[in-house]
């Protein structure tokens, strides 16, 4: 989804033609999962859940603690069972269902972290595809002495770490990112923040000589002239005077958490936003090189006019929430291609708020929009939504430090009445005949039905039952109906007037608990 071109000035320390998104032409590296994990990743992909979004129920367990602050997990696909979890001062633990949190690290680069800051540290890991016999892992980290946002490659049989790629990140402590992901092109993906401070003041989002702001992509699976990494040729800004060829995505702020789905390659983003707006993005992978808008604008408004480019399409993320409502920071997820929730979760994207806690449900709708929810809440703090090599789903909070299981549940109530809505309507006035019928297995004794009428709609009169009007029309029953056996109806009605809007009410409750429906009107 494009934005409208930018016309407005433009104040920018390097200017560079729009470039249209490319698509994916060059041979990658190949991956080397095995077929078991390649036939999971398909089945997963083919799953479809079946129950509405708004029936969903988040809960979480707690299943581990004594984590230093713990910044991400990932699962290798070794058939170990393992979770391994990196701590902002610089290690890696590993968890394991049967036997807990190991108390000695798997991986100790304090000496390397640069933890000075409440968002410097060790911040990102990711696992390639051949780990099982490589023993190599990759770590996005803050460095000693100066806080440049480093990718190193750690060899768990080797010495130390060895730098691949940095970026100067001294003036602030903050926005320094540090996702890592392998995308099913068996390229890695990383993101940087802006470079921190406020209101991007290095115009870093809108740049292209600069790492700052951006997710980057690169092949680690080899070495190109001075550099210990190639680039994919068909990286969008491959040729490009000025720019950092490293670039897959810019125009970000701090993109704390991203994921990529393994059944369609798609990127899901959680940016994380200046003071008004969280957004998350989602992006396939023939939209390497678009402008998700930082520091032009923040979610869907114009931060900063200055910052715009002229005659720039920016895309727009596909969900935002608003600061007022007690969040802070966005925590991207990852999109279910698990088994134990499919019927309820396969598809569906998960993310949450690191002050708020609540749990945000996305699903594309088909019609290239999202249905959305929100589904629960999380402990508080959460940092990183993880998965296992199955696709379950784990999250880490930052204070006191522990490691929950997420699980999800039908949470759609047993509705035990049905009511039947039937409008006539004519200039401004109506009838409606309404029936309640109980379909619950216990005789209802005594009945009270609740609906708010629409606006501009009034009840005149009406039969069969006592009537009282306020925000919330409230009918209950006569001495002669106060009954209803199960499987059994009574019959009600009322006259009323309306100015122009006859749309039956959306909700009925019986004696506090929700009714099925059905309307009808003539």
């Amino acid at each position: 989804m494009l934005r409208r071109s930018w016309t407005g000035s433009l104040l920018l320390a390097l200017s560079l033609a729009v470039m249209a998104p490319f698509s994916a032409s060059a041979s990658p590296p190949a991956a080397s999962a095995g077929t078991s994990a390649e036939a999971r990743i398909e089945r997963r992909a083919d799953a479809a859940a079946s129950v509405p979004l708004e029936n969903i129920t988040t809960t979480t367990t707690q299943v581990a603690s004594g984590l230093k602050r713990p910044t991400a997990i990932v699962a290798p696909d070794d058939g170990t069972g393992r979770l391994f979890i990196t701590e902002k001062p610089g290690t890696v633990r590993v968890y394991h269902p049967d036997t807990g949190l190991a108390e000695t690290p798997l991986v100790d680069i304090t000496s390397e972290v640069d933890n000075s800051g409440n968002e410097r540290g060790l911040l990102g890991i990711a696992l390639p595809p051949d780990f099982a016999d490589s023993q190599e892992l990759y770590l996005a980290y803050t460095a000693l002495p100066d806080g440049a946002v480093t990718l190193a490659r750690h060899r768990l049989d080797g010495d130390g770490p060895e730098v691949l790629l940095a970026q100067e990140h001294a003036e602030y402590s903050n926005h320094n990112g540090g996702q890592l992901a392998f995308g099913p092109d068996g390229y890695l993906y990383w993101s940087i923040g802006d470079g921190g401070g406020s209101g991007d003041p290095f115009r870093s989002g809108q740049r292209l000589d600069t790492l700052l702001g951006k997710i980057m992509r690169i092949d680690v699976g080899g070495s190109c002239g001075d550099l210990p990494y190639c680039i994919p040729e068909d990286n969008p800004f491959v040729g490009v005077e000025g720019a950092r060829e490293e670039i897959w995505l810019y125009g970000l702020r701090n993109p704390w958490r991203f994921s990529i789905d393994p059944a369609d390659g798609s990127m899901w983003i959680g940016d994380v936003g200046q003071g008004r707006w969280e957004e998350i993005n989602h992006l396939t992978p023939e939209q390497g090189g678009a402008n998700l808008g930082w520091s032009c604008y923040e979610g869907l408004e114009v931060f900063d006019e200055e910052h715009c480019l002229p005659g720039e399409e920016y895309t727009e993320p596909v969900f935002t929430y608003p600061l007022s409502g007690g969040g802070c920071a966005v925590i991207g997820g990852h999109v279910y291609r698990g088994e134990e929730y499919a019927d309820l979760m396969a598809g569906t994207y998960v993310a949450t708020d690191y002050c708020s806690s609540t749990v945000w449900a996305l699903r594309p709708d088909g019609e290239g929009g999202y249905e959305q929810a929100e589904i629960g809440k999380t402990p508080t703090q959460v940092t990183a939504i993880g998965t296992t090599a199955e696709g379950e789903f784990y999250v880490v909070n930052d204070l006191p430090g522990g490691l929950h299981r997420v699980s999800f549940e039908d949470s759609e109530p047993v509705r035990t009445c049905h009511v039947d809505y039937t409008m006539r309507t004519w200039g401004t006035g109506f009838t409606a005949d309404v029936t309640v019928t109980n379909t619950g297995a216990t005789p209802i004794e005594g009945w009270a039905l609740s609906f708010a009428l629409p606006a501009g709609q009034d009840i005149i009169s009406g039969w069969n039952a006592v009537f009282s009007e306020a925000a919330v029309v409230t009918v209950g029953n006569a001495e002669y109906n106060a009954t209803i056996p199960p499987g059994a109806s009574v019959d009600f009605g009322f006259v009323a007037s309306h100015t122009g809007d006859t749309s039956p009410p959306r909700r009925f409750e019986l004696n506090g608990g929700e009714c099925a429906t059905g309307t009808a009107g003539d």
